[in-house]
């Protein structure tokens, strides 16, 4: 059985929190509330799906709820929990330090020289990190969703792994 990773992207953090103006997220077609949200959570849980909070998650995240009209300092504790779980590897998240790869000088250098491009496509460097934490998995072997409303970021989701196929020992 292939592990399985969910990234938790800022759309879907900011609804599951409760952030005040962002208690919805995606296209009409495929709209998330926080009730959608739980329920997708609780059913990742069940199957043993590690969660994986992306830096760009948590700042954008901040931003919003530093930015909300009221309840700041509720959805801040929020968060900062959620912050503490990743930091612990407290079960179902994935260790914060699995990430820290991504921010070597090599890879913040890789990252600047695509950014350009992506940025003419209207492509943040938020989702950018994000979608390179989600390669990040997938070369580990993972099978991996991320988790947003926003299909130009799910577009960049990695396909999943191969089964390979075990072959009997003849004796």
């Amino acid at each position: 059985m292939t592990r399985r990773v969910l990234i938790i992207d800022t759309s879907i953090l900011c609804v599951w929190l409760d952030v005040p103006g962002m208690d919805s997220c995606g296209p009409d077609h495929d709209r998330w509330d926080k009730q959608r949200v739980d329920a997708k959570l609780q059913a990742e849980m069940a199957k043993k799906t590690t969660f994986v909070l992306p830096l760009a998650s948590i700042i954008e995240t901040g931003n919003h709820i530093a930015q909300a009209h009221h309840s700041r300092k509720e959805r801040g504790e929020a968060l900062a929990d959620l912050m503490r779980k990743s930091a612990d590897q407290a079960s179902p998240w994935a260790a914060f330090s699995d990430q820290s790869v991504l921010w070597s000088a090599e890879k913040l250098k890789r990252l600047a020289d695509a950014w350009p491009e992506l940025a003419s496509r209207s492509f943040s460097l938020g989702d950018a990190t994000i979608k390179d934490v989600a390669d990040h998995y997938a070369q580990m072997g993972y099978a991996v969703e991320i988790l947003t409303g926003d299909q130009g970021l799910k577009a960049y989701e990695p396909v999943a792994p191969l089964a390979v196929p075990r072959r009997r020992r003849r004796g």
